[in-house]
């Protein structure tokens, strides 16, 4: 097993980054193209209370809970995180962001053009820069600062400890051009993001020699050219101040300082009602507990305005409740550890407001294919086709009022530019054609039973059995949180209407509470089980509602699963990235462009010369020369639509594949204080800090 991971160690922490903490509230831009008007909008637009500039009051504390605080300044390290990401995108150039559509747009305060000026023979990119654009300490930005990012991530230094090269590799060089305000880069070979480099962008100082690179930059950030600067951390409150940058040319910020708060999920509800803080993503419990508080019994609503929007009493603009507290801390509601107020704190939650949207990012079934029965091309489609994934996403998004159609691609959700549902190519869900693969492929129904071994390994194991009410057969573990804290931000979801069966016309599908299984499947005496490894958290509770759910589809085809239970902290590290698992649920992001971002995801696994295999992130080991060399054609053709064509072909082969099944784009749940404006959930959108306030 460990010849099969131990390329795929260097990556590690990115990867559970991106795939555990998954949703950074500020997507990595991956590309540029053409626009695209005739695009469809997404599923969910963003939900940020959006108010003109002159609405928003010129002062102000805003405090934000993150996770953690950041573990590096440097978002180009392994360890950034979603702390690191926040961070950069309020105090660094950001050349490109994305609109509420997803739409790589230039960013004026830093450009005024960025062009490809040739094709031929080599790709060339010019950079005009706003002669306006400087570092705090008064210097201008240059082609020098970019020439250094460049050789800082080119990947040729290994004493730059770099977690991603991607695009970087591919440029030739970097010089000045016609002025001090003009950047020309050749490229050695071409590359569609480009509009993702140099975003963003480090001083010299931090990217110009491996020293500065890996340590100046992890404890403090001296330079900044955004609307704020680093000021203050505080570790023992857990706490990161950003203030105004006096320096910054650009429309001033509105807020005098943007606090980073750490408060573990499960405490927010607690954090938001006490005024300790003003903004968090939350969990669907947390949502539910937050809108009831708000909305007014049939008596308020006669004589009261709008339902659900009752201003807290002695409100002002500009001041978080909490300010006024010393050194920061605020009065202490009563809270249990379920995130849920006592009687007396329901008060505290009116004047909050929940804002929805869904993210960039979508849940996926993974299915292991090194090994064991899913190494069967026709095993892997028979799960495809017994999973309903409509029925999935109904039951996760139904409830919380947003879209639930299941995701059509694994590298763009609804809405970003070249979106297009490839699914055709594994078919909808049919539990006879599941079947009939099953037969196939030589898993023959109720053939060779016999006495029933249990699963190999340490690991907690149950059956997928349920208790009556579709209750998981083990969910009353109270120990530890999911591997972001909230896997799925699903906590407190339960079944609900929109978790009822599912039935497709040519086959019954159960999908709810009822009990479906048909006679288990045999091939050489050997019964068809699959090890299904899911996080054991209190936090991953839903998830494992979910997972309880596929089980049960799997039932109903003849495949049995095996629910293992994991300590969190080793989900990743010790099962998904090492392979050792058959099903298991996670997701990934998606950028604007996959071209770059999601190959390492899709890529093939290749042998290396010491007899492990290179697997990138590609943790279900699934992967075809063809969908590579689809990536490879994509991510050098300029032509944005030929590029979208190209990444549709290899989406499909990817499906075909049946290495990954996305089942739902990821709800994305924010509460604020309801004079928070220009903030909230954000969608497909970069946030714009220098406009988050609070409402005059």
């Amino acid at each position: 097993m460990s010849s099969q991971h131990t390329r795929s160690r260097t990556r590690l922490r990115s990867a559970v980054l991106l795939a555990a903490g998954l949703l950074l509230p500020l997507p990595l831009l991956t590309g540029c193209g053409a626009g695209d008007d005739e695009a469809e909008g997404p599923a969910a637009p963003r939900d940020i209370a959006a108010v003109p500039r002159s609405k928003v009051a010129d002062r102000g504390t805003l405090t934000w809970a993150v996770n953690a605080l950041p573990a590096t300044y440097n978002t180009f390290q392994a360890d950034a995180d979603q702390a690191s990401q926040r961070v950069a995108g309020a105090v660094l150039p950001a050349l490109f962001t994305l609109d509420g559509r997803g739409r790589p747009q230039r960013n004026p305060d830093y450009l005024a053009s960025a062009s490809v000026t040739q094709r031929e023979p080599r790709q060339v990119v010019v950079y005009k820069l706003n002669p306006k654009a400087v570092w705090s300490n008064g210097a201008a930005i240059t082609s020098a600062d970019f020439e250094a990012q460049w050789k800082a991530l080119r990947g040729k230094d290994s004493a730059y400890w770099t977690a991603r090269n991607a695009g970087y590799d591919r440029i030739d060089r970097v010089e000045r051009g016609a002025n001090d305000q003009e950047v020309k880069v050749t490229f050695a070979k071409n590359c569609t993001d480009w509009p993702a480099l140099f975003t963003p962008l480090y001083p010299r100082s931090v990217m110009g020699s491996g020293s500065a690179f890996n340590d100046s930059a992890r404890k403090e950030l001296k330079l900044a050219a955004g609307p704020f600067a680093v000021g203050g951390r505080d570790a023992k409150q857990g706490t990161l101040t950003l203030v105004r940058n006096p320096r910054w040319w650009g429309d001033r910020a509105k807020l005098d300082r943007l606090v980073l708060r750490a408060v573990p999920p499960e405490q927010r509800v607690a954090a938001l009602a006490s005024g300790k803080v003003d903004i968090a993503e939350i969990t669907p419990g947390a949502a539910e507990r937050i809108t009831k508080a708000n909305t007014p019994s049939k008596k308020d609503r006669s004589d009261k305005g709008r339902p659900g929007i009752i201003a807290p009493a002695g409100a002002s603009p500009g001041a978080s409740p909490g300010a006024a507290r010393a050194e920061g801390r605020p009065d202490q509601g009563r809270v249990d550890g379920a995130n849920k107020p006592a009687a007396a704190d329901v008060t505290a939650l009116r004047g909050l407001v929940v804002r929805r949207s869904l993210e960039p990012a979508y849940t996926q079934l993974a299915l292991n294919g090194a090994s064991g029965p899913l190494a069967d091309e026709r095993v892997r489609r028979a799960i495809a086709r017994a999973v309903d994934r409509k029925a999935i996403a109904e039951y996760v998004l139904a409830p919380l009022g947003l879209p639930a159609q299941p995701l059509g691609s694994h590298v763009l959700v609804a809405g970003q530019q070249g979106y297009e549902d490839t699914s055709s190519a594994i078919g909808s869900v049919d539990p006879k054609a599941a079947q009939a693969l099953l037969a196939d492929a030589g898993w023959k129904a109720g053939h060779g039973a016999g006495p029933q071994k249990k699963a190999a390994g340490t690991a907690p194991v149950i059956t997928s059995g349920v208790r009556a009410g579709g209750r998981p057969a083990d969910d009353d573990d109270p120990d530890g949180t999911g591997p972001d804290d909230d896997p799925d931000g699903l906590d407190g979801l339960g079944d609900g209407p929109a978790g009822g069966p599912g039935i497709d016309g040519k086959g019954t599908l159960d999908t709810g509470d009822k009990a479906g299984a048909s006679p288990a499947r045999y091939k050489d005496g050997k019964k068809l089980t699959l090890r299904f490894v899911l996080p054991k958290g209190a936090g991953a509770e839903p998830l494992r509602a979910v997972g309880e759910r596929i089980a049960r589809q799997l039932d109903a085809i003849g495949v049995r699963t095996e629910v293992i239970k994991v300590d969190d902290a080793s989900f990743f590290k010790d099962h998904i990235a090492s392979g050792d698992f058959d099903l298991a649920l996670y997701g990934w992001p998606t950028g604007a462009f996959p071209a770059t971002d999601a190959r390492p995801i899709f890529a093939k696994p290749q042998p290396a010369p010491d007899g492990s295999l290179i697997v990138e992130q590609n943790y279900t080991r699934v992967g075809t020369d063809q969908i590579d060399r689809l990536f490879d054609q994509a991510s050098t053709e300029l032509d944005a639509d030929a590029a979208h064509d190209l990444m549709a072909r290899a989406d499909a082969r990817i499906w075909a594949a049946a290495g990954s099944i996305p089942l739902y784009q990821r709800p994305e749940l924010v509460g604020t204080r309801r004079t928070v404006v220009n903030a909230g959930a954000f969608g497909l959108a970069s946030p714009r800090y220098q406009d988050i306030g609070y409402r005059r």
